[in-house]
């Protein structure tokens, strides 16, 4: 596990930047995160983010993109506009947790 520092936060990354630890995170930080990989967060972006967080509290897991596009309401074309490329992939980096399962 690595530590590294973003935004004045110190926090545990795997080898492709993952958070470690999710407690770790905070929305600060999960801001500087999508800054990082080029994403301005808005209001529909926290929305997002905060279910997934929402999400893994309760299931011990980082949800697919169809289960948040399920969760949320929001269909999976307005989750690539909002993540372009890889959402999943994206949205768990922003939200402090580990790459969803089947993601590469």
């Amino acid at each position: 596990m690595t530590t590294t520092t973003l935004a004045g936060h110190e926090f545990h990354i795997n080898d492709e930047g993952f958070l470690t630890v999710p407690a770790e995170w905070t929305e600060e930080l999960g801001a500087a995160l999508a800054a990082q990989i080029g994403i301005s967060m808005t209001d529909a972006h926290w929305d997002v983010v905060r279910l997934l967080r929402e999400d893994f509290a309760e299931t011990g897991e980082t949800a697919t993109l169809r289960r948040i596009s399920h969760r949320s309401g929001a269909p999976v074309k307005q989750l690539f506009t909002l993540f372009p490329q890889k959402p999943a992939k994206k949205m768990a980096y922003v939200a402090g947790l580990p790459k969803p399962h089947g993601c590469v």
